[in-house]
């Protein structure tokens, strides 16, 4: 199945891309925008950046300097890519026939950033059972090497949930959780501006700093989770996020953002 929208291409994965992201826990989907929607997706986050973001700054958290969560309150493209665009069914062949959002936020590297960013796992910002949340990245730039391209290393989500110890200072703080990883292992996930890079929430990840002088590297983050799926940091309570496809046992889920 292929259709296309003003903005969105629309596509399943095939039986040989999902062995591919089974063995290697990740895929590069070309094309996933239009040239309209790129414009207009990048459109609609600059001006909710603007509103709320500075110039980098070395003194602030990553957060403040690279982070804008909940975008798509803020963006009416986004919110019809998140809830309804193209990836919601490939979402469904990976994890299930019930999803729900479970984050949206830009994740933007903007030049001059040049902080990187250590080996982690999606799910040990925020460990969700069950484990099988997807991690979609939409490049809104090319992004490469020299602009602080996302790099992992192919097949690290196999080892599973990976502990890392945290006080309670430094979950306050938002500290970074870095792990540990052989670097000669890596690969860079060079993508062209509209492309969107998929992996598996065990996937070891990381990013160098954007040491261009003339590009920035802004990227959308979207993950998908089952609809039912809870909190493990948190009494196991229901993560909450937009149903988006199917059902859940969740009367709180069902509810979330529903009308939004």
């Amino acid at each position: 199945m292929t259709k296309r929208t003003d903005y969105f291409n629309y596509r399943l994965l095939t039986h040989e891309e999902l062995a591919l992201f089974d063995q290697d826990g990740y895929l590069i989907l070309k094309s996933v925008l239009t040239t309209s929607g790129l414009s207009k997706m990048r459109e609609e986050c600059m001006a909710a950046w603007n509103k709320e973001k500075e110039t980098f700054d070395p003194a602030k958290s990553w957060l403040q300097n690279s982070l804008l969560v909940n975008i798509h309150h803020k963006s009416s493209t986004i919110r019809n890519y998140y809830f309804e665009g193209s990836l919601v069914d490939i979402a469904a062949q990976i994890i299930g026939p019930n999803i729900k959002g479970a984050t949206s936020q830009l994740t933007f590297k903007m030049k001059g950033n040049t902080k990187p960013f250590g080996w982690h796992q999606d799910n040990g910002y925020g460990e969700l059972d069950p484990y099988n949340a997807l991690t979609t990245l939409t490049a809104l730039d090319d992004a490469d090497q020299g602009n602080g391209c996302l790099w992992l290393i192919p097949g690290s989500h196999k080892r599973g949930q990976i502990k890392v110890r945290q006080t309670e200072e430094q979950k306050k703080s938002q500290s970074e959780i870095v792990i540990n990883a052989d670097d000669s292992l890596a690969q860079p996930m060079e993508m062209k501006a509209g492309d969107v890079l998929i992996f598996n929430c065990w996937m070891l990840h990381k990013s160098d700093g954007n040491y261009s002088t003339e590009r920035d590297r802004r990227i959308l983050f979207l993950r998908y989770a089952d609809a039912d799926a809870v909190e493990v940091y948190n009494g196991r309570k229901p993560r909450l996020g937009r149903l988006v496809k199917g059902s859940t046992i969740y009367e709180q889920v069902r509810n979330f953002e529903a009308k939004l």
